[in-house]
């Protein structure tokens, strides 16, 4: 297998957002929270205040860091114009910090745990009054001063018993209160909370779906599989591949698609698979063939690991240099990472149809080397593990901030693909 030149990407000219994070980078991941459709309904939003390691009896994960304005201004590009869940202090709370953010776009979540005044109950119910959404988190089930002015329960699936989340659900049947499960591991974790009553959900089984040991992949999948084959081959038999690409239609609408958005920044319109070789390059088309083929992979699945997928690749892909990786290869680790969630097959069945070097099979494969290092300190950012974090960095060596900066650069650029290559 011939290993990929590192090369510099063209700079990102989108026509509706800006190419990078403008203003200071904070410690801020997101998990996507969703309905009984698959849809997305909200982001979570977990903070850090710097990067120094943190105790573990400090205030993790507070809403505090979002206060700065520079990350006020940027809260709808981390939601995508979706409501943001934050976790408040008590002190944020009392001293309404809060009204800094954007009531339609804010979900307050209170812990169960928070000793609440009489004072800090009428704090919370006045935000509620400006347009604040509530949130008891952790809730266990026990009389809260908050009920019946929440909007959401939020349960930790993890922790109750289900004897205790069925009295947790026969209490609030006349609540028009939202019960999210949190921590929702795998998919029978999530079948029992759709029975139970949940109608959100937030966890991990979303990128660990019920795999399909047994199953072939289809046909389309293997033509498909085919075409990264001869993408990544040297030379290149640009006839033999214009003939592969276009006998898929799905996949070469999608291609034409990327390549005439503005995220690829080409100056004239591209009309055939040929024409699109010629004129953006190999490299280009190679990257763009890449993500139409993964588009289509994922056709069937949630936008959220598509989402997730694109931001990997993109993250893994700016950061390579740093720990002196190729950032073609990062490119595709990061997108290939979520390919069992999107075809439901074990990584293990799929790792030996792709054009990758046996140290990024073994990466994708979950071996921790060192071509894993930018997606396995993604995955914990992903998490909010900030320890694990922490830990990565310390052994390769690696700049946090200027990772954290990745990040920010590479959640813009994936929500730009995505609008560009996923049709209504």
């Amino acid at each position: 297998m011939v290993r990929m030149a590192t090369q510099d990407l063209p700079p990102i000219n989108l026509e509706t957002a800006p190419t990078e994070w403008a203003g200071e980078m904070r410690y801020v991941a997101r998990q996507p929270i969703l309905n009984l459709s698959g849809r997305l309904h909200a982001y979570e939003l977990l903070f850090r205040d710097g990067p120094e390691v943190i105790s573990a009896g400090s205030c993790e994960n507070s809403i505090g860091p979002l206060l700065d304005e520079t990350v006020i201004f940027g809260l709808e590009r981390f939601t995508n114009g979706f409501p943001a869940f934050v976790r408040c202090t008590a002190e944020v709370l009392t001293r309404e910090l809060v009204r800094v953010l954007p009531p339609n776009l804010t979900v307050l979540a209170i812990a169960e745990s928070l000793e609440l005044t009489s004072d800090l109950v009428e704090t919370c119910s006045k935000l509620k009054s400006l347009g604040f959404r509530l949130a008891l988190d952790d809730f266990t089930g026990v009389v809260h001063p908050l009920d019946g002015l929440v909007d959401y329960i939020r349960v930790d699936f993890s922790a109750p018993t289900r004897v205790g989340r069925e009295q947790l659900r026969q209490r609030l049947d006349a609540d028009p209160v939202t019960l999210v499960a949190k921590r929702v591991a795998t998919q029978e974790d999530y079948r029992r909370a759709r029975n139970e009553g949940f109608t959100l959900f937030q966890g991990d089984y979303l990128f660990r779906p019920a795999l399909l040991t047994n199953r072939k992949l289809p046909a389309n999948r293997l033509a498909h599989f085919e075409i990264l084959q001869n993408l990544y081959r040297d030379p290149v038999n640009l006839k033999r591949l214009s003939q592969l690409v276009m006998q898929e239609a799905s996949l070469t609408y999608r291609l034409l698609r990327l390549v005439n958005s503005p995220v690829c920044a080409i100056r004239q319109e591209v009309r055939s698979v040929e024409s699109a070789l010629i004129i953006v390059g190999l490299d280009t088309f190679r990257r763009f063939a890449t993500l139409a083929i993964l588009c289509e992979a994922n056709s069937d699945e949630h936008h959220e690991i598509l989402r997730t997928a694109l931001l990997r690749g993109r993250f893994c892909e700016l950061g390579a240099r740093m720990c002196r990786l190729d950032s073609a290869e990062q490119y595709l680790l990061g997108l290939f990472s979520l390919l069992p969630a999107m075809l439901r097959l074990p990584m293990e069945d799929l790792t030996q149809t792709l054009p990758l070097r046996d140290e990024i099979r073994r990466a994708l494969e979950g071996v921790e080397n060192h071509e894993r290092c930018l997606l396995g300190w993604l995955e914990h950012h992903e998490r909010g593990d900030w320890a694990s974090c922490d830990a990565i960095v310390e052994a390769n060596r690696l700049n946090q901030e200027k990772l954290i900066r990745r990040y920010g650069d590479a959640l813009i650029w994936a929500e730009a693909v995505l609008r560009s290559a996923v049709t209504s």
